[in-house]
């Protein structure tokens, strides 16, 4: 028998998926207590699937795989578990579709002038000038650049498709575009046929100035931190857009504040940041040229019937013997 632990709320209708997959799956539920591993809690099972309580390699002897709920592991990095060789793997594929979709709001909103009509609207004003202030920016024709070219960025291009724009990306392998990890069918760009140039990460630079709209879907390694910084928004147009929906930890805050203060870029959506929740007194939260959320873009009703579809599939896997699915590579940290 193979001792399966789900540290987790599912449902028993998805409990019950996971004990369908093969009669040698022993599968035991618990919800965690709080978002640490209990000092005290020890388990024998062989695999893990867990929401943030992660036990060490001590506390789980026999654990050899474990199943993380979210995409990013950056939280593992300081963890024992991160130094063993207990195979660790995520979610990632299944944010494509919320993730997409509010990536595109952002886009549109800026593309629409829609700050503007909420100012209007709040002030009972109906300008003269409304040609000069609502004349929309159409995105067929435009360019967006994507920096990180994973499952997420795979979808919104995608969608960008859809409204005719030209698609560019960064890959950290440029010569490897097929996506190899999980893909919710309909969704992303698992071939890479849909954009139009890769580049590498060297190339940020050069492929930024091409671009109409900038969207960061990178995760936080110790090579993405600072990543866009002064030098990289120097090389954006002034009337460029940039939306982080990666890691705030990407984007050099203060340089971004300058950006947008002096007019290197002309606005920026933003749903993540280096501190979270968000200091009250960042400027960030007052500029006219910036739409913010709080770490919402990865909310969805479906998230943990998607994540137990990961988990079932690689479960299926595990019992054949096959490769299981986003395996974390610590190497590259994602």
């Amino acid at each position: 028998m193979i001792h399966v632990l789900v540290y987790a709320p599912f449902s028993m209708t998805l409990m019950d998926k996971f004990r369908a997959v093969a009669p040698e799956l022993e599968i035991e539920q618990e919800e965690q207590p709080g978002r640490s591993w209990p000092d005290n809690r020890t388990t024998e099972a062989e695999i893990v699937f867990a929401i943030s309580a992660i036990p060490t390699p001590e506390q789980a002897p026999k654990l050899r795989w474990l199943q993380t709920h979210w995409a990013g592991v950056e939280h593992l990095r300081e963890e024992a578990i991160w130094k063993s060789d207990i195979t660790i793997t995520t979610t990632s594929g299944i944010h494509a579709p919320n993730i997409g979709q509010y990536v595109m709001t952002q886009i549109l909103t800026w593309a629409n002038r829609v700050p503007r009509w909420f100012q209007h609207q709040r002030n009972n004003d109906w300008p003269e000038d409304r040609w000069a202030k609502f004349l929309p920016d159409e995105l067929r024709g435009r360019t967006l650049g994507i920096l990180g070219y994973g499952s997420i960025g795979r979808e919104v291009a995608r969608l960008a498709k859809g409204f005719g724009m030209s698609v560019l990306a960064t890959k950290r392998d440029a010569r490897r575009i097929e996506d190899r990890g999980y893909t919710l069918p309909g969704t992303g760009d698992p071939d890479g046929s849909m954009v139009d140039r890769i580049y590498p990460g060297e190339a940020t630079r050069m492929m930024v100035s091409d671009c109409d709209y900038v969207v960061i879907t990178l995760p936080e390694t110790p090579g993405t931190r600072h990543l866009v910084n002064e030098s990289i928004l120097r090389s954006m147009k002034p009337d460029c857009y940039l939306v982080n929906v990666g890691r705030g930890s990407v984007i050099k805050e203060d340089d971004l504040i300058q950006a947008l203060r002096k007019g290197w870029i002309a606005g920026a959506g933003l749903d993540v940041f280096e501190s979270e929740p968000l200091p009250p007194e960042s400027p960030l939260w007052s500029m006219p040229n910036v739409v913010l959320t709080p770490h919402i873009s990865g909310f969805t009703p479906h998230y943990d019937a998607r994540a137990a579809d990961v988990f079932e599939e690689n479960l299926r896997r595990y019992v054949a013997n096959e490769p299981l699915l986003n395996v974390i590579d610590r190497g590259t940290g994602y």
